[in-house]
């Protein structure tokens, strides 16, 4: 039989966290059939610097940028918003019509980035996979998206629904419908809601199927060992962290203890400087600005202030590591409600940006590094799920069913 080809896409305007799951969604899905090859479709240049599972390959599309407001423009090119946009939309039609994935899989956006999406989801509803059955879709959505009003109003201006039920065959979410169904929060309907799966949480077997990278704490030759205990500050890829990494940078730390900061890749220039130069005053202070695989760091902490992005907070409940979120307030509450709803099912720890200061964080710290494992009783085990679904989805039983549009 050829080998099973998936294509996933992710519009990626804004730090890391998109391709970041996608690449565990990658290594998941080649974990569970080794003889599958995955091209992945990325917004961001950075993602080239991640380790990648075999058989995955890039497709880096021009950048976008998001504003402090939620607008977008062009990262690097001097073209217009559209004609970018249409560069992006070929470039991704083109890729899926050469490729003839087995499997789409969507991140996030239904019809992409200002509906870049829109040709090659119907390129892929007449396409062929290499096993002679037809490419299937999926959107797959994170646990969260907004407040109900927001991702409502979002979901409509986007023709979200009629997209999914016309160019898609199933919508995967990423979290535990006790936590957040979003059928429900989002008032999606009967016909979205018979095309949900949940998975659960993406959080437990991260990093698993992932190519080993080297970790900040193991010491290179002829320098010393990183110091610990220590705790740790993470702040995404760090475009909106300045101020949760600098209130760290100034905190008393618990006795005995080092401060592990990652300011992130995305952090401007003159904001790491500033960092830099706070480490430099401090001998229990060591800033990186870039780490490949952060879960080391998260395993090895004594506790963990991070902000709330998907992927850091699956990976903080994963780990049983005391964890305290300083959730971004802007330009959405998705990280805020994150915290607020998994409060029931997890010893998630949070403050308000604004209440996030040395002294607080000092506090919570000192606290924090005396404290047994965190115990969470949510979905975590959603990694585990993904090979399962996508072999149903792509069994050949499944290919007499009725298509949603004709070719």
């Amino acid at each position: 039989m050829p080998r099973r080809r998936i294509a996933l896409y992710s519009h990626d305007t804004q730090g890391l966290g998109h391709v970041r799951r996608n690449i565990e969604i990658a290594a998941s899905l080649v974990a569970g059939r080794p003889d599958t090859d995955v091209l992945l479709l990325t917004g961001t240049p950075a993602a080239a610097a991640l380790p990648l599972p075999a058989g995955t390959e890039l497709v880096v599309l021009p950048g976008v940028a998001k504003d402090g407001d939620g607008g977008y423009s062009p990262a690097s090119l001097g073209l217009g918003l559209d004609e970018l946009l249409e560069l992006r939309s070929r470039m991704i039609e083109t890729a899926i019509a050469a490729f003839a994935p087995d499997l789409f899989v969507v991140d996030k956006v239904a019809r992409g980035m200002g509906g870049e999406l829109d040709a090659a989801l119907r390129t892929a509803r007449r396409t062929v996979g290499p096993r002679g059955l037809p490419t299937r879709t999926v959107l797959g959505l994170r646990d969260i998206l907004d407040t109900p009003a927001v991702a409502r109003r979002e979901w409509d201006a986007a023709g979200t629904t009629e997209a999914v039920l016309d160019l898609y065959d199933e919508v995967w979410v990423y979290g535990d419908p006790r936590v957040h169904d979003p059928v429900v929060a989002y008032g999606l309907g009967p016909e979205v809601g018979a095309m949900v799966r949940f998975t659960g949480y993406l959080a437990r077997g991260r990093g698993r199927h992932l190519p080993p990278v080297p970790s900040p704490l193991t010491p290179t030759p002829g320098t010393a060992a990183a110091p610990t205990p220590y705790v740790l500050c993470l702040v995404g890829g760090g475009q909106d962290g300045h101020a949760l990494a600098d209130a760290l940078a100034r905190t008393a730390l618990p006795a005995g203890h080092h401060a592990v900061l990652v300011t992130g890749p995305c952090m401007p220039l003159a904001e790491r400087q500033r960092l830099a130069a706070l480490a430099a005053v401090r001998d229990d202070l060591v800033v990186h600005t870039f780490v490949e695989d952060t879960l080391p760091l998260i395993a090895g902490a004594a506790a963990v202030v991070s902000m709330g992005g998907y992927n850091t907070v699956c990976e903080l409940l994963a780990s049983g590591r005391p964890p305290l979120v300083v959730p971004r307030t802007t330009p959405r509450l998705e990280q805020t409600l994150r915290v607020h709803e998994l409060g029931p099912w997890t010893e998630l720890d949070h403050l308000a940006p604004d209440a996030a200061t040395p002294e607080a964080l000092a506090s919570w710290l000192a606290d924090a590094v005396r404290r047994p494992p965190a115990h969470h009783t949510v979905d975590l085990d959603g990694l585990e799920r993904l090979p399962a679904l996508a072999d149903a989805l792509l069994a050949p039983d499944h290919a007499l069913e009725l298509r949603h549009v004709s070719a």
